[in-house]
């Protein structure tokens, strides 16, 4: 019996998630669960702001791969490469044999999936007090202001804008906010 391996597989950027479906959909019909393992697409949690809210979003990580851990014997390799979406094995030559993943290279991946799950709870403070920024969100969008006070409890600043020839204090999230460069 030969051992399963991990290795890269290069598939249509954006269609990471379909791809996977595809794959484990395809070998479970084939009945060929016992050669195709896992199928994993590295992602990491970012945090996008959707009408001034911080929305945390997975992204794949090495957008257009992903990674297989598979017992490459008889038709498993075929079967793979003929999924849509699928473009080819990673391999040290254009249609070349698939290159299995090195170990070292297979446990910083899913190490790294780790830490980037637990990442995105920690937003460093960008910004110092007396420093000059744009607001880039919410009411006050383009608004130039100075941050008075770093609230990191709340990872939040408070930003006197000039409004009406006024300094107005607000208090706007760190993701509403960039530095004036």
């Amino acid at each position: 019996m030969s051992e399963s391996k991990w290795y890269v597989l290069k598939a249509i950027s954006g269609q990471e998630n379909k791809v996977k479906n595809y794959i484990e959909n395809e070998i479970h019909r084939l009945n060929m669960d016992a050669y195709v393992t896992q199928v994993v697409i590295p992602m990491e949690k970012v945090i996008q702001i959707r009408n001034g809210k911080k929305v945390p979003k997975e992204k794949p990580y090495y957008p257009g791969y992903l990674m297989v851990e598979a017992d490459l014997i008889g038709e498993v390799p075929h079967v793979i490469k003929n999924i849509p979406g699928v473009i080819s094995f990673l391999s040290l030559t254009k249609g070349g044999e698939p290159v299995p993943m090195r170990k070292s290279e297979v446990n910083r991946m899913l190490g790294r999936m780790d830490e980037l799950s637990e990442f995105a709870t920690d937003v460093e403070i960008p910004f110092i007090v007396g420093e000059n920024v744009k607001v880039t969100d919410g009411p006050f969008n383009g608004f130039n202001g100075t941050i008075e006070k770093i609230l990191e409890d709340k990872k939040k600043v408070e930003v006197s804008v000039l409004i009406f020839g006024r300094k107005t204090p607000m208090e706007l999230s760190f993701m509403q906010v960039e530095k004036v460069v």
